[in-house]
């Protein structure tokens, strides 16, 4: 049959990435990455003088058709591959991201006469303006004893979907009305491809509370969060929701001529980002964690039984691996963190440095921090500047970092930063070991992995565990390209079965990070006073970081001109 090749899409917070894949092996014989136009909107809407809340994230649907009609031509171009031997095509998303569509499955906001109101835009999974919202979804659930609460850690985010909708009803009822169904960005992306709309398993069951064997909560808990949403899972949220891996529908005519790719491929059901690079990196038995490190981090581990964890996203059956229980938690900032710091805090002296020797910031500022051993900053930080996902599931608390003298250096507080998510991620570690879902060993992939290698060292330090790092620098897009091979199928040159499909295409790299017993000793210690700030801040003693919060709303409102 000769080699056969898929294609993998992976959407991310800032751009959209391709990868052609050779599914005899796994190796990307090309990719490309296609920046979103529009960005993050977290300002203003495009084109508009019309200024967004705190706490908003869209995005702009049409930039992910964008990601197609760039990086899948591109890569098709560069590799030389013949279209006839590419067989299919998969993506994965950030998630919850989602938007309202019309009945003919288009974004609200493409209408010229709704472009102006931001509920109709896509809603970014970094979007936390529906806390409120989530609050009373969890107060409600625990009053009233539903049993879905204990598979979200007890606690549904507002990253959800749920919550994001229901903050459109409370805000804007007319987009509400107007909408025919609320979608995942990943399945709205998967009907533009194949002209079908169905639901993946993975997003509806970490994202929208649905489950397996139960569906969706009962219609009488919809009606007790509000009597409008009685009937919202059988109409703005129906759907048939399919396995990971499962044939979609084919490729349409026009999208293929678009991408360059034959019409009638298999598409695959879209995916979570993070969840897609778990094959990727051969993680397909329990024991394992996989920490997809970016932006933020999703830490996924696979279990054969469904326990309760404290502060988990979501333990979803099937949800990551088929046969097995997929459990996710995650820090909801990370490589923001970091970014943060050298775009907004960092004196101009260090970018002088850099830039003399030749270095990019965080070259030079990893160099320097890694000449200071565990705990000879002073510095302890909390890693929560943009809210905490797991264990506390809380997106009103903020970062802080405790120890600055008139003497900390800039590499000092860097450090600091890492070692804070670090402890962030033992945190969820612990959580899971003390639940009885083993994590014997860690993963790496994403972006961060292959950049700071200080950063993984601290955090096999920090966690006690040994650490392994994807060999593929686009770990989620070979995954969603390995889901392309199994919605394939064997008969087309493709798999019939995940574990097969990632036997044959995974790949870590031969080096592994191990813990230092010196560093292990020191972080135990600073792990301790970190787990001190992290209960007297995040779990009520003192809620002063919420206090600030609703001071500084309060302030801006006050100051918000009258229009």
């Amino acid at each position: 049959m000769g080699k056969k090749y898929t294609i993998g899409v992976d959407y991310g917070t800032q751009s959209g990435r391709a990868v052609l894949v050779d599914l005899s092996n796994g190796h990307e014989i090309a990719d490309h990455v296609t920046p979103y136009p529009h960005h993050v909107i977290d300002e203003r809407l495009p084109g508009s003088s019309i200024k967004l809340e705190y706490d908003w994230a869209l995005q702009h649907p049409d930039d992910y058709l964008e990601v197609l009609r760039t990086s899948v031509p591109a890569v098709v171009r560069e590799s030389g591959v013949n279209p006839e031997d590419i067989i299919g095509i998969g993506i994965d998303f950030t998630a919850c991201t989602m938007l309202p569509v019309d009945e003919a499955g288009e974004p609200l906001c493409f209408q010229a006469e709704l472009a102006d109101q931001p509920h109709s835009w896509v809603k970014l999974w970094k979007h936390h303006a529906a806390q409120p919202e989530a609050d009373k979804i969890n107060r409600i659930a625990e009053e009233r004893g539903e049993a879905f609460l204990a598979r979200y850690g007890g606690k549904i985010s507002s990253e959800w979907m749920i919550a994001k909708i229901w903050q459109i009803l409370d805000e804007a009822p007319d987009i509400y009305e107007k909408t025919n169904m609320f979608l995942e960005a990943t399945d709205w992306v998967i009907s533009q491809m194949t002209g079908n709309i169905v639901r993946n398993s993975c997003t509806a069951g970490y994202k929208a509370i649905w489950h397996k064997r139960d569906g969706y909560p009962s219609k009488e808990y919809f009606k007790a969060l509000d009597p409008r949403l009685e009937h919202l899972t059988d109409t703005k949220l129906r759907g048939e929701v399919i396995p990971l891996g499962s044939n979609a529908g084919g490729l349409q005519p026009s999208m293929a001529e678009m991408m360059g790719l034959k019409p009638g491929i298999a598409v695959a059901a879209g995916n979570v980002d993070a969840h897609a690079a778990v094959p990727a990196v051969g993680v397909v038995t329990p024991g394992k964690l996989v920490m997809a490190m970016g932006t933020s981090i999703c830490h996924m581990v696979l279990g054969t039984e469904e326990k309760e964890v404290e502060g988990m996203c979501g333990v979803v059956e099937d949800g990551i691996i088929p046969g097995l229980f997929g459990y996710e938690a995650g820090q909801s900032a990370v490589g923001d963190i970091f970014e943060w710091y050298v775009e907004e805090s960092l004196p101009a002296y260090v970018k002088e440095a850099a830039s003399k020797e030749g270095l990019s910031v965080h070259q030079w500022l990893e160099r320097e921090a890694s000449a200071y051993k565990p705990g000879q900053s002073g510095l302890l930080a909390l890693d929560w500047w943009n809210g905490n996902r797991s264990v506390l599931v809380d997106t009103d608390l903020t970062g802080m970092i405790l120890g600055m003298t008139l003497l900390t250096k800039p590499q000092e507080v860097y450090r600091a930063l890492l070692e804070a998510t670090a402890f962030g991620t033992r945190k969820i570690v612990d959580a899971f070991q003390e639940s009885g879902v083993d994590v014997d060993a860690l993963y790496a992939c994403g972006g961060l992995p292959q950049k700071n290698r200080l950063l993984m060292q601290i955090y096999a330090d920090v966690t006690k565990r040994e650490i392994f790092v994807a060999d593929s620098k686009q770990t989620p897009a070979l995954g969603a390209a390995i889901f392309a091979a199994v919605a394939a199928g064997k008969e087309a040159g493709g798999y019939d079965d995940v574990v097969t499909a990632a036997q044959q295409m995974a790949r870590v790299k031969e080096e592994t990070f191990k813990p230092i017993p010196e560093n292990v000793e020191v972080y135990e210690k600073l792990y301790q006073e970190y787990n001190l700030l992290h209960d007297y801040f995040g779990r009520g003693e003192n809620d002063v970081m919420k206090r600030l919060k609703k001071i500084k709303l309060s302030t801006e409102a006050e100051l918000k001109p009258v229009r």
